[in-house]
């Protein structure tokens, strides 16, 4: 995942020329609703889109916390909050999060075309999910 969120620079439509907004499939509806950014709320999106992260999702947490602390700042806890966010955005819809695993996993590819494809979709989905987190 971090990968995919160096490369989410702006992708443009190249049929239309202009920014591209919802790389979501058709049909790939969510399976539970957006959560709130509140801590409970997060985390039981966790357990239930991707129960496999939440050894990571405390991670982060503790993280966040830390540097919180040590910077006098809420913003590294915002920040953890709008992570969490975006990748659960990503993980309730099941076509777009098979499609970021696939980019994902094509990044390793010999072929540099193939590499360049998975960057940009990587980085529209991931951009898509940062847009619908902060209000669409």
């Amino acid at each position: 995942m971090t990968l995919a969120w160096a490369c989410a620079g702006m992708a443009l439509d190249e049929q239309k020329g202009r920014p591209m907004t919802m790389p979501y499939a058709d049909g790939d509806a969510p399976l539970i609703p957006r959560p709130e950014l509140t801590l409970p709320a997060l985390r039981q999106a966790v357990a239930t889109v991707a129960p496999s992260r939440l050894p990571e999702f405390f991670e982060d947490l503790q993280r966040a916390f830390v540097r919180a602390g040590d910077e006098d700042s809420v913003v590294p806890i915002r920040m953890f909050y709008r992570q969490w966010g975006v990748i659960v955005e990503i993980e309730r819809h099941p076509e777009t999060a098979r499609r970021l695993h696939a980019a994902e996993a094509a990044l390793n590819s010999s072929d540099p075309a193939e590499r360049d494809r998975a960057v940009q979709e990587a980085g529209d989905i991931v951009r898509a999910a940062h847009r619908e987190v902060a209000g669409g």
